[in-house]
């Protein structure tokens, strides 16, 4: 008896993965819930673990190949029925050789009605039969969230060019269309990708062509979609941070002591940046259409750097936490990162972003929105400058700041009040803890 392998659900507007690796081949002993294979979505990295212990009977998808929640990746096998294991289907095998326009016609050509007739954006999902994997969904087919944002919005999904497998569109090329107005939905298509020109041959025997990650890829389309999207700008400031830098000298060890973690500069910034956007409305708001939401709440998203890539991991409900509780989020979520444990959770619902690129050295850097937020703050390295204190010049440990925000929604005027309203609390962080 097999036992099919699936893929789990992937979580909120996360509509495919793409297989990272395999861990064990056909054949292999297998135990109840051991890793089986690496799938990498456009958020985090996850593993599919045994559903059942035997041996790895045949697999239906391969390492690069695209898949959807709820597709067979394999099955496992009895290990004491002494079946023989199953060779691979033959739909199965060329699946991923099939054109657009072949799997359309034999859809077309296929004489069950319930093939042919699949409700709208659903295929593919929930189907748990042996040859899920070989149905994958034609062009302009494109699930159920597309088709649900193209009722509300009006925008044509035909009109939008998609970045999913095999041109489908996706929710946030969706997303990015509608924000863009109905006129503007095809001009992705007046931009196409120019070749790469060839390398000498003496240069081209000394490159190295290694493949992006899924994670590498989604990070460049967002962060070119963001800049395409947005009428972005940024407005710098700069902040003395000696009070702070007092206070976090003054109290850490006994701050460790009681709260079991680090008192970093993060927590202080995180309660700065929430009184900044209570202040400042139009920051914690986005472009939903013709609309735009103000979000009462604030989910703050910390960058976090990792060997494969930028996550923003959320700290939800940020303005309910206390400076301890903010730097115990952000330390188990560094930990999680480092680790590849981060979550799908862990990833969603951000309504601002703060970035440290003072960390790795940065003095100044315009960070890019991350969408369809419409607002960040980055953070640089403390450094001594002279500065003129009550008619003298005096050293002290400077940060610039710099806010990058989205000029449909936040005018000029608030993105400056925004940046000072922080600086003012970083220099006097006694606002922080009185509510000022």
């Amino acid at each position: 008896m097999a036992t099919d392998i699936l893929v789990p659900t992937l979580g909120e507007s996360v509509s495919e993965a793409t297989i990272g690796r395999w861990f064990k081949k056909p054949g292999d002993s297998v135990a109840a819930d051991e890793p089986l294979v690496e799938l990498e979505t456009d958020k985090v990295t996850l593993e599919v673990n045994a559903p059942a212990a035997g041996e790895l009977g045949e697999i239906l998808v391969k390492d690069g190949e695209t898949v959807e929640p709820g597709a067979v990746l394999g099955s496992i096998v009895d290990a004491t029925a002494g079946a023989k294991k199953p060779e691979p289907k033959a739909a199965a095998k060329e699946a991923p050789k099939q054109t657009a326009e072949t799997k359309a016609e034999s859809r077309s050509e296929s004489p069950k009605p319930a093939e042919a007739k699949a409700p709208e954006g659903g295929a593919g999902y929930g189907n748990h039969s042996e040859a899920a994997p070989a149905q994958q969904r034609p062009v302009g087919d494109n699930g159920p969230a597309v088709a649900k944002l193209a009722r509300e919005s009006g925008v044509d999904p035909s009109g939008v060019n998609g970045s999913g497998k095999d041109g489908r569109v996706t929710k946030g090329d969706m997303l990015g269309a509608i924000a863009k107005g109905p006129a503007a939905a095809p001009a992705k298509e007046a931009r196409p990708s120019l070749p790469r020109a060839p390398s000498a041959p003496d240069d081209a025997s000394r490159e190295e062509r290694v493949r992006m990650t899924k994670l590498r890829q989604t990070i460049a389309r967002r962060l070119k979609d963001a800049q395409d999207t947005a009428a972005m700008l940024t407005t710098f400031n700069d902040v003395d941070m000696s009070a702070v830098m007092a206070m976090r000298s003054q109290y850490k060890d006994i701050f460790e002591k009681k709260h079991g973690t680090k008192l970093g500069f993060m927590g202080f910034f995180t309660k700065a940046v929430i009184g900044a956007l209570k202040d400042v409305p139009a920051v914690n708001a986005e472009i939903d259409g013709q609309d735009l939401v103000y979000k009462n709440y604030y989910h703050i998203g910390i960058a976090v750097g990792t060997d494969k890539g930028l996550v923003v991991p959320v700290v939800r409900d940020a303005d309910d936490l206390s400076i301890a509780g903010i730097e115990k989020k952000i330390a188990g979520f560094g930990k999680k990162a480092r680790e590849g444990k981060l979550s799908i959770e862990d990833m969603q619902g951000g309504t601002f972003t703060i970035t440290n690129g003072g960390i790795y050295g940065s003095l100044m850097s315009t960070p890019i929105l991350n969408a369809p937020q419409s607002g960040i703050l980055g953070m640089h390295r403390i450094e001594e400058r002279p500065v003129v204190r009550n008619g003298k010049i005096e050293a002290r440990p400077m940060m610039y700041l710099a806010l990058s925000y989205d000029h449909r929604i936040v005018d000029g005027k608030e993105a400056v009040t925004f940046l000072v309203r922080v600086k003012e609390a970083l220099e006097d962080p006694a606002r922080l803890v009185l509510d000022l």
